[in-house]
Order: C-alpha cells, then structure tokens, then sequence
C-alpha cells in the first residue's frame, strides 16, 4: 500500500467488504435486467424505462466498485459462482407483478445500503477516504431511489405516512 498510505491489514478487510458489495452489485444489476425484461401491464412503459435506468446505473457501479478494490492493489471477485456464494441478495423469479417487482427492489436497496455501511465502517477504520467517498455517494443516491420507488408503490391516500 506504499503508494496510498493505507495499512495492508486495514485494507484487506475493507477490500473484504467491497467484494461482498461488489457480489450483491452483481445480482442486483442481474435483477434489474430481468425485471425490465419481464414487466408487463398498465405500468410497463414507466417500469420498463426506469428499471433500464437503474440498471445502467448498477453497471457503473458494478465497475466503479471492482476499479476501486484494484485501486487498492487487490483483486476484485469475478466469476458469477463467486458472486451466487457472496451475494447477500438473491435472484427473482421472472413471473411476477410490478408491484411486487418493486417491493423486491426496495427490499434489495435494504440490504445493499447495510453492506454499503459496513464498507464504510471498516474503511473509516482503515482510514480510508477514497472508499468511503465512493461508497457515501453510493448511500445518498440509493437513498433516493428508494425513496421514489417507495412513493410509486404508495397509496395517494397514505397522505405521506412512512410504511
């Protein structure tokens, strides 16, 4: 680590942590693909465009994610059956509602910000900076996306109320 800074020790953990997330970016981008794939009904063409847009977004990530663990001078996982085994997420069926393919995805955001989080904790450890710019950029922006998904499944007589 002589060119950054970073403890070795400090870093493998972090770098730990970004594989996992990594693996969880992996399935969730995977996810995003089958649901633009298979949606169907009266919000197909709102869904269909806005799970392309996310997808496009994950794919970033997916790179940003892998070119940051290189930046650390370590090798980032890359095979789907490394990914499968790491991932906190799991795949979805292809046969399902909209509605339910957006409480699935809002369920994944869950998990993927409580990784995000550990990817921070353990980098602030490391004294990490550049991860956890990266990874807290990452946090804000799912944080929003969830938000919006969450006001797309509300009731507009739910007047607001948190679910």
């Amino acid at each position: 680590m002589s060119y950054l800074g970073l403890d070795e020790k400090a870093t493998a953990e972090t770098v730990k942590e970004l594989n996992i997330l990594l693996a969880d970016y992996h399935l969730y981008y995977q996810k995003l693909r089958n649901f633009h794939w298979n949606v169907i009904g009266k919000n197909f063409f709102d869904l269909h465009e806005k799970f392309e847009e996310l997808y496009d977004d994950a794919k970033l990530k997916v790179d940003e994610i892998a070119e940051r663990i290189l930046t650390l001078r370590f090798q980032p996982t890359s095979n789907l059956t490394d990914y499968l085994e790491a991932s906190n997420l799991k795949e979805s069926r292809s046969d399902i509602s909209d509605s339910e393919m957006i409480k699935i995805l809002l369920k994944d955001h869950g998990t993927l910000l409580t990784q995000m989080r550990k990817v921070v904790k353990t980098a602030e450890s490391g004294e990490d900076e550049g991860t956890i710019d990266l990874i807290g950029a990452y946090i804000r922006e799912l944080e929003k996306t969830s938000w919006m998904l969450d006001a797309w499944k509300m009731k507009t007589s739910e007047n607001h109320k948190p679910t």
